[in-house]
């Protein structure tokens, strides 16, 4: 085995094969798409806040019936979901130190996030049809 001294390894991480889990920076795209992502749809629902907070529950069902209102709102609960469900496992991963505990707590939180947005959408397309 030739010695490269051109390598940042150390001799136990040579030895070991121990390098990137090449994981970080998908995760760190997908956060950074899922923030631009959520943009958009935020714009949407911003300019069209008076009939979001609308007192008049009729007048709001009316807003949301139309196809703009709820595309929107469902784009922005699924990518909002998403966006909160990658940032949370970075938090887990960086202080739960137990890999039992670090195992569990990233499954249940993306189950979490994958049930209350489920949620979330199943209770926009309800309000939608009228279901």
């Amino acid at each position: 085995m030739k010695n490269d001294t051109t390598s940042i390894r150390s001799p136990l991480g040579r030895a070991r094969g121990l390098g990137s889990a090449k994981d970080g920076t998908h995760h760190w795209w997908m956060q950074r798409l899922s923030a631009i992502a959520l943009t958009v749809p935020m714009i949407y629902l911003l300019c069209n806040i008076d009939h979001i907070v609308s007192p008049d529950y009729a007048a709001f069902l009316a807003w949301l019936k139309q196809p703009a209102p709820a595309i929107a709102l469902v784009l922005f609960i699924a990518s909002s979901f998403y966006h909160a469900a990658l940032g949370l496992q970075v938090v887990i991963e960086d202080y739960v130190h137990c890999e039992c505990g670090k195992f569990f707590w990233l499954v249940a939180s993306k189950l979490f996030f994958f049930f209350l947005g489920f949620a979330a959408v199943f209770a926009v397309i309800r309000l939608n049809f009228g279901i």
